[in-house]
């Protein structure tokens, strides 16, 4: 069965790229958020099997909405995007509970490493 991923980002065609990379390579895109509230609420519903969470966004940012969903589910799969420069911030997150991080642009190689080794 295909591993449910929810993906999380401020910017639609960032959304797109991770969507056409992991659709390419037998992954179920469950849901798609535009901020930290929708990913909490999205989490929820959909229960996924790992998340790609983008640092910074509107309402609630990326790390907020990481823990939110860790409270939620303490063994939640969470991978942040962050762009370069954003080392602080990346550091926070896998305090977190993030299970790795991935730089944009998005490397595919880079973005499925990331993804596998986070399920396996």
């Amino acid at each position: 069965m295909a591993h449910k991923i929810l993906i999380v980002d401020d910017a639609a065609f960032m959304r797109m790229m991770i969507k056409d990379i992991l659709s390419k390579n037998g992954y179920e895109i469950v849901g798609e958020a535009a901020d930290g509230m929708q990913a909490v609420e999205q989490y929820k519903e959909h229960q996924p099997d790992l998340v790609t969470m983008d640092i910074t966004m509107p309402e609630m940012d990326g790390i907020t909405a990481l823990k939110e969903i860790k409270k939620l589910n303490p063994s939640a799969k969470v991978i942040m995007c962050s762009a370069m420069g954003q080392q602080a911030m990346v550091i926070d997150a896998i305090q977190a509970g993030a299970k790795d991080f991935i730089v944009k642009p998005f490397q595919a190689d880079r973005v499925l490493e990331a993804i596998g080794k986070a399920l396996s």
